[in-house]
């Protein structure tokens, strides 16, 4: 799947981001890597009793106008209303973009939180404070949700606990937790069987997994002599498990076979829509039935500061409305949706006040008020948490922020959103120090 790199208004450049993987495993680097594993410390929450088992967010990058898509305003004064009307769904009473015409068809499944906010309209900060649940700080980079998923939560043998997919940066790396626990990344492309290739998962060209056991023996063996040097850090344990763990993936057909979208029917895959992020939709659907506990894919560029409503309609909404209902629908139909959280967001919203940009107006930047999509996992059905003011400035009602939706995320996976972990320097982290769970929002 080929990898969409773009730049924001900000010179944001959103690249991939950092790997893991077999090339670890032939260098210097697999050491570093292994002593953060090492160093993690158990937590004192299990993962196990939560109604979910798995996630996939589904990431807009840029910052979406969500006042255009999930919280019209058809009756505000112009300048303000846009230029999309509303059109009502399958559950009375709600209402949403016309340009979402599948998603309306399907509201009985999802929740739409309206009166989400925060305060940083900046495009890194914002998306890094969405994506960990906890407002950075530059004294602690805190984990993403993906990597606190591969830290908590129990993985099946031969599968990753954590996969992104598209362009990424800073927001899928593991913080404090170390390397360890940094996403596996898709890389390369669909090609014309489906297959998609994985760092990490995919061996490098011409080189065999019985290669790569025989440098691992090698390793094993270095690791052998120097056991005396690192047995004061309790090292040794945590390099023999990161190993197994790295070559029984490698091993393991679980994967492949996830990646294999040819298994598919053609009905299915075209369901999803024949692009990168809707082929990758499909891809995380049958990451999370092998067992891969949390699977992030970007679709669009959403810095909409001009030609909005353009993009919006022509660009962006289309396939996001195809591929988030076709993946809603299709983990409801194979009875995963219970047990996989799909989550929906950017990083802010985008300002109620439409610009002057002469024949292209747009939306700047918003954190004051956003809007972001639930389903399954424990998440009510057909459900609208909260409101905005008449304008769209801010919430009217049940305000939440991103440590709260996080904080609910991770009760509906079984993990208390307020037990620690620790720091490599053995420093006690709360998981989501300023979350609070929303109980309104959980079936």
């Amino acid at each position: 799947m080929a990898a969409h790199c773009w730049m924001d208004c900000e010179g944001f450049n959103r690249r991939n981001f950092l790997k893991i993987g077999t090339a670890g495993l032939f260098g210097f680097g697999l050491s570093d890597l292994l002593r953060y594993e090492a160093r993690a410390k158990a937590v004192g929450a299990s993962g196990g009793n939560g109604k979910a088992k798995s996630v996939i967010l589904v990431w807009l990058p840029g910052g979406p106008a969500t006042i255009d898509m999930w919280d019209l305003k058809p009756n505000a004064p112009e300048g303000i209303r846009g230029q999309f009307k509303p059109i009502p769904t399958n559950v009375p009473g709600i209402e949403i973009c016309e340009h979402l015409p599948r998603m309306a068809k399907i509201a009985d499944k999802y929740t739409i939180v309206r009166s989400l906010h925060h305060t940083v309209p900046s495009h890194g900060v914002a998306a890094t404070w969405m994506t960990t649940g906890n407002k950075p700080t530059p004294a602690l980079q805190y984990p993403s949700l993906g990597s606190l998923a591969a830290r908590l939560l129990p993985v099946p043998k031969g599968a990753p606990a954590y996969v992104t997919f598209g362009s990424g940066n800073s927001i899928g790396q593991a913080g404090y937790l170390g390397t360890a626990y940094n996403p596996f990344v898709v890389e390369g492309s669909s090609g014309g069987r489906g297959g998609l290739r994985v760092r990490g998962i995919t061996l490098p060209t011409g080189f065999s997994l019985e290669e790569l056991e025989d440098r691992d023996r090698l390793l094993q063996g270095f690791d052998a002599g120097f056991r005396a040097l690192d047995k004061a850090a309790d090292l040794a344990d945590g390099l023999d498990a990161f190993h197994k763990q790295a070559i029984e993936i490698l091993r393991s057909d679980r994967t492949k076979v996830a990646f294999d979208l040819s298994k598919e029917p053609a009905s299915v895959r075209e369901r999803y829509g024949n692009t990168p992020s809707g082929q990758a939709a499909l891809a995380a659907r049958r990451l999370v039935e092998a067992g891969v506990r949390f699977v992030t894919l970007s679709t669009g560029s959403w810095d909409t500061h001009q030609s909005n409503f353009e993009t919006l309609k022509n660009r962006n909404l289309p396939p996001l409305d195809q591929l988030l209902s076709a993946l809603i629908e299709d983990l409801d139909s194979k009875g995963l949706l219970e047990s996989t959280i799909v989550y929906c967001a950017g990083e802010f919203g985008r300002t109620p006040k439409i610009n002057s940009r002469g024949s292209q107006p747009g939306r700047d930047h918003w954190a004051r008020s956003m809007a972001v999509v639930l389903a399954g996992g424990g998440f009510k059905r057909g459900y609208v948490h909260g409101s905005t003011d008449s304008q769209g400035m801010a919430p009217a009602s049940e305000p939440c922020t991103p440590d709260d939706i996080a904080a609910t995320i991770f009760s509906c996976l079984g993990i208390d959103p307020h037990s620690e972990l620790m720091t490599s320097t053995g420093r006690p982290i709360t998981l989501f120090r300023e979350g609070r769970v929303i109980d309104k929002l959980l079936a």
